[in-house]
């Protein structure tokens, strides 16, 4: 399958825990069908608006599909 180009919005909270290097992981509607090896690129976004803060692209080693475990059908976990 061919490695996908994901830009999403990440809240400023968790956006400087990323970068902290404390969160490794991202709960999402998966309505991108998020696969592993996909590449992630997360902005910054403050009530609604991006800053113009970004992370260094992320690939993902591993997703937990909706369904299974307590995590409703139509969402997803993905590490990095």
């Amino acid at each position: 399958m061919k490695q996908q180009h994901h830009y999403l919005s990440c809240e400023t909270e968790y956006f400087n825990a990323i970068e902290r290097g404390e969160k490794k992981f991202e709960i999402r509607i998966n309505d991108r069908n998020f696969q592993k090896h996909d590449m992630v690129y997360l902005q910054e976004i403050i009530d609604g608006v991006l800053t113009d803060r970004d992370l260094p692209p992320i690939e993902i080693q591993y997703v937990l599909h909706g369904g299974v475990h307590g995590l409703d059908q139509g969402y997803c976990i993905f590490n990095w």
